[in-house]
């Protein structure tokens, strides 16, 4: 039989998980800044392959090719650029546009060229810090959530 505390737990429980999937974050009130990424880039992989940085920022991303001819196209941004061996290559962009976006080799650079992939991460992940709310409310919940009498 459900009494009417866990009834009022539930709803509670339940509301809390609603606020923390759906509430807008603070955001941080930092000014963009420009940055410069230096990236490596050898068959089949680039150095550094995750790049985070604030929705805003200036980016300038300066690519070096240690062996053969390889690209570098950055995907929702429509910008590529290929560097040769011993040189390198500068594009700058404004990340004005929060998520997560890959970019890869545009210049075929060997048979596994179509796994040279890195990743670009502009703001927060708020997906995880929202995991993070729901399993901490989960476990709340779990250990506060009233007993069965009887």
């Amino acid at each position: 039989m459900v009494t009417r505390r866990s009834y009022i737990w539930f709803t509670a429980t339940l509301l809390l998980a609603v606020v923390i999937t759906l509430a807008p974050l603070p955001q941080r009130a930092s000014p963009p800044a420009r940055k410069l990424i230096h990236v490596d880039a050898r068959q089949y992989a680039y150095t550094p392959g995750e790049i985070q940085v604030n929705t805003g920022d200036i980016v300038t991303i300066e690519l070096a090719s240690t062996d053969v001819v390889h690209g570098l196209y950055l995907d929702g941004y429509g910008l590529s650029m290929a560097a040769d061996p011993g040189q390198t290559e500068q594009m700058t962009f404004t990340a004005d546009r929060p998520g997560a976006f890959r970019f890869r080799c545009n210049v075929t650079c060997g048979a596994m060229h179509p796994f040279m992939i890195g990743k670009l991460i502009i703001g927060r992940n708020e997906t995880f810090l929202r995991a993070i709310g729901l399993a901490v409310l989960g476990a709340v919940s779990i250990f506060f959530m009233p007993r069965k009498q009887g």
